[in-house]
């Protein structure tokens, strides 16, 4: 068992290449992709994040990784009215960035942690240096 994860875009397709990107890194880890509306648009829809949350969601708790502001209306939506009770208290929204926070979330997913391990890991990627300074 591991902590899951679900990336919420308001595009399927950045969801769905973001969980690709973090399977690679962490096969063995529940990644679920909530993108788009359920009409193929884009947005997000809390039926989705919920389906998602329950999909990726082993019993260690699930990661929530969200593209833009009003992701977190609709994750936070999905987790207050449609995520079943018990299952609400091992679900967090992350305040990561979407695409490094899942592959070091998922790597830290893999590795047994607790979900708020997983949650630190994933949110210490936003300081991550990504070019190194030539001088």
């Amino acid at each position: 068992m591991s902590v899951g994860l679900v990336v919420v875009s308001h595009s399927a397709k950045v969801a769905e290449g973001v969980v690709e990107l973090a399977a690679q890194m962490a096969a063995e880890v529940r990644i679920r992709a909530a993108g788009g509306t359920a009409d193929g648009g884009i947005g997000t829809d809390a039926t989705l994040i919920a389906e998602a949350v329950e999909a990726a969601d082993d019993g260690d708790g699930v990661l929530v990784l969200v593209d833009l502001g009003s992701a977190v209306l609709s994750a936070q939506l999905a987790i207050d009215e449609l995520v079943d009770q018990e299952r609400r208290s091992r679900v967090r929204i992350s305040e990561a960035p979407l695409v490094e926070g899942a592959v070091i979330g998922a790597v830290q997913a893999s590795t047994g942690s607790a979900l708020d391990e997983v949650d630190e890991a994933a949110r210490a990627a936003a300081t991550m240096a990504k070019v190194k300074e030539q001088g």
